[in-house]
């Protein structure tokens, strides 16, 4: 959301085209927080975001004297400080599945991409095709659901949709039987908080 000129903003997220920081957008956009979105360079980083950051790297969150970064603590924090629409389980043991699920994501599926865009090609391909069977090995739970999780969208379909939308520019084709995955990319893109989401960049991924 935008903030008015004569407004400092609450929030400011530092991001990216990385489909890290595009997690983080989803969720701000979904919240409809006034928030600050400053698109980074990565060739030409400002010096604030050091200061803000040791690792120097989006997304990267300010909030008043609060800077956070790493996506995955971004978005609960979001989803905590922001509470309506909630985009977590209220249960303990239905937040630690999800938080599971976001965990084997980060470690299965998004390391790939750096093979998938900065390898040679014989690390590419595999990488590519680690990132497809596994795709395809869970399409059947959107057989009898709208989401992951269920009938309600969550931090974890924030997770899953960029990587989901990049597949084009990946270069990768699902299967058949991965139709109900698919259909699933189609509804979640389908929302106006993911296409609110979307730079200039990954507007063209697709």
């Amino acid at each position: 959301m935008a903030s008015p000129a004569n407004r400092k903003p609450i929030m400011i997220l530092y991001t990216g085209s990385d489909p890290y920081s595009h997690r983080s957008r989803i969720v701000l956009f979904e919240k409809e927080v006034e928030c600050q979105v400053t698109e980074i360079d990565p060739n030409k980083k400002p010096r604030e975001l050091a200061d803000t950051n040791p690792y120097n790297e989006v997304p990267t969150l300010i909030d008043r004297d609060l800077n956070l970064y790493n996506s995955l603590i971004i978005n609960e924090y979001l989803d905590e400080r922001l509470p309506h629409p909630p985009l977590m389980p209220v249960d303990p043991v239905s937040r630690a599945r999800a938080r599971m699920m976001l965990y084997r994501f980060d470690r299965d599926w998004y390391s790939l991409i750096p093979d998938i865009t900065d390898g040679d090609k014989k690390v590419s391909t595999k990488a590519k095709n680690t990132l497809r069977d596994g795709l395809t090995v869970i399409s059947p739970i959107f057989k009898g659901q709208q989401f992951i999780l269920g009938e309600e969208f969550s931090l974890v379909d924030c997770a899953l949709a960029p990587i989901l939308w990049r597949l084009k520019a990946y270069d990768i084709s699902l299967p058949r039987q991965a139709k109900p995955i698919l259909e699933y990319a189609e509804r979640v893109f389908a929302r106006k908080s993911f296409k609110l989401s979307l730079t200039e960049a990954e507007k063209g991924m697709r």
